[in-house]
């Protein structure tokens, strides 16, 4: 087995855009045929159209401008040529997404700015997602001790960082559990 590159982790720069949207692209299609039934990959494939992808890019910017803590990149350095093809649609919207050559982002966690925390009365990790080659090296524990250490800096109504896992993925289960986190309530949900 080949060793794996160093990996730097940073709070996220507007030059990390192309690269922070290829992660939440396969984060999304990762939930999409890992959980639910046949339907649900679907789903998240048709969500993920171009209109999205701009839409969440800006979001992150405003969440960063407000907090710069809340998203945080795992970097490596080098050609981040990972041939991800995101499809025609999305290239009318890469020259406002940032693109970077010399580096590939292989993972970020995001916690919700201290505005949202009334959502939950918590600090929320609104996603945190690895690689598949880099999982098992550190990145996620890295990255999941940016994310607690920007929700301790957070003025919160309780003192508690909340998010939603789905009780099939018994990987992200496991990864949660060794951070002390315990399931509290349940969510549900419908369609509009």
């Amino acid at each position: 087995m080949s060793e794996t590159p160093a990996v730097t982790i940073r709070p996220y720069e507007s030059d990390d855009a192309a690269g922070l949207w290829d992660r939440k692209r396969e984060f999304e299609l990762g939930i999409g045929s890992e959980t639910g039934d046949e339907g649900t990959l679907t789903m998240y494939e048709e969500k993920l159209t171009a209109d999205y992808r701009a839409r969440w890019l800006h979001w992150v910017e405003r969440c960063v401008e407000e907090d710069p803590d809340s998203v945080t990149v795992a970097v490596v350095e080098g050609d981040a040529g990972d041939g991800d093809d995101t499809g025609d649609a999305d290239a009318e919207v890469d020259a406002d997404a940032g693109d970077n050559d010399e580096y590939e982002v292989v993972g970020y966690s995001f916690v919700l700015p201290e505005s949202l925390s009334f959502v939950w009365d918590a600090a929320v990790l609104n996603e945190i997602f690895v690689l598949p080659e880099y999982r098992g090296t550190g990145v996620a524990d890295d990255l999941m001790e940016a994310a607690l250490d920007c929700a301790k800096d957070q003025d919160l109504p309780l003192d508690r960082m909340v998010l939603d896992v789905d009780r099939q993925n018994e990987r992200a289960q496991s990864f949660y559990e060794r951070y002390g986190f315990e399931h509290w309530g349940e969510m549900i949900a419908r369609e509009l």
